[in-house]
């Protein structure tokens, strides 16, 4: 792989990655409580994974009404945003290049986290999924998503001025750029989809009227911050979350012109990375890559050669890894190297907790001097009893 076009560097946005080797946003939940802020292990875990061509942060709430998990990082006080200072400083100290994800989750959420209990969304329709909470008694657990209550149109205003607020507090926290999370069944895909927006104004019914929120969103932070510091995630073949409809490929292509039009630095696919999981058709990677002329990084389950491939065949820019990433903060250099993987040690460990299972996974240069140390403590021919 040493000589692979995966390692290659590539301008995107602001600044130029120095490979195509992408840390995919993954939710960690360990922020100080109870104000969701980032702390010191946080920046030695982004600094940690900074060889990465860049680094997309865990998805960061852009307001309290949007969050929906346990422990997730906010963007939205003077105190997270000194909090992600520091996450920034070490990736930059580090020569790395750090972008954050924004997002606002919708009805994917718990009444543990409103005031009145009840999560936000186009239509006042549960999904059919969970969120990780923490109990009163410490311990973390799956629970089912209330039935939200619909958004009103000030509160869609309202929203989009969040996003805007956010995108220029990642901004001063000192960020890359912003990805805006707009895939997955969080409140941009709600709205995207005829399954969760049954709205009759002009959020819902056409796709016109279904983009009419994400590019409120997307120009209120283009204009806040520029277009070429912005990406989004979208997630077309995803249908988990009661998010099913045969119209999102339609609507998504038709949003990937209009991001080109307003200039976006990327757009980046979350794909289904399970074993039976719906395949990406060419059709439809041919189609978005003459839609938009920015970078296109995708996240699923590829391996350092099917990513390479695809980047080859010219439909793509980045790959995006998160649990290889996690558990081999050194990965872009054992892929370089053709070196063994750690595995995820306990899973466990994925949502909140200490340093275990979350700075401790060592690069492999620690592990071979390891190893060396041990080889040179074992008895040879030469020492008799």
């Amino acid at each position: 792989m040493k000589n692979s076009i995966l390692f290659n560097a590539k301008k995107l946005g602001t600044f130029e990655a120095s490979n195509r080797v992408v840390l995919a946003p993954m939710t960690r939940s360990r922020t100080a409580q109870p104000d969701d802020v980032p702390t010191d292990l946080m920046a030695e875990y982004y600094a940690q994974r900074a060889s990465a061509g860049f680094i997309i942060t865990e998805a960061t709430q852009i307001s309290s009404q949007g969050k929906g998990y346990s422990f997730t990082p906010g963007m939205f006080t003077p105190e997270q945003v000194t909090g992600w200072k520091k996450v920034t400083q070490a990736v930059h100290q580090a020569d790395g290049h750090i972008v954050s994800q924004l997002w606002h989750v919708g009805r994917m959420s718990h009444a543990s986290f409103h005031v009145d209990g009840l999560p936000v969304a186009p239509s006042a329709i549960a999904p059919d999924a969970q969120v990780w909470v923490v109990g009163e008694d410490g311990i973390g657990r799956m629970v089912d998503c209330p039935v939200p209550r619909e958004l009103s149109k000030q509160d869609i205003k309202d929203i989009v001025l969040d996003y805007r607020l956010a995108a220029s507090n990642a901004i001063e926290a000192g960020f890359d750029g912003i990805e805006i999370h707009g895939g997955n069944g969080y409140l941009i895909d709600q709205f995207l989809r005829r399954s969760s927006n049954k709205r009759n104004d002009e959020y819902g019914g056409s796709i016109t009227n279904r983009l009419r929120f994400v590019m409120e969103v997307v120009e209120a932070v283009s204009d806040e911050i520029g277009a070429n510091k912005v990406g989004i995630r979208l997630a077309p073949f995803i249908t988990q979350r009661g998010m099913h409809d045969i119209e999102a490929i339609d609507a998504i292509l038709l949003a990937s012109k209009k991001f080109n039009d307003l200039g976006l630095a990327y757009i980046h696919l979350s794909e289904a990375d399970w074993d039976d999981a719906p395949l990406v058709s060419d059709q439809f990677r041919q189609a978005l890559r003459l839609n938009f002329n920015g970078s296109i990084v995708v996240a699923g389950n590829y391996t350092a050669k099917t990513g390479a491939d695809l980047i080859d065949s010219g439909l793509v820019d980045f790959i995006a890894y998160g649990r290889k990433f996690l558990a081999n903060p050194d990965l872009p250099y054992r892929f370089k190297h053709d070196l063994p993987l750690n595995d995820i040690t306990d899973p466990s460990t994925l949502f909140g907790g200490d340093a275990r299972g979350y700075t401790d996974y060592p690069r492999y240069s620690d592990q071979a001097s390891v190893a060396q140390s041990n080889d040179s403590t074992k008895p040879t021919a030469e020492i008799l009893p």
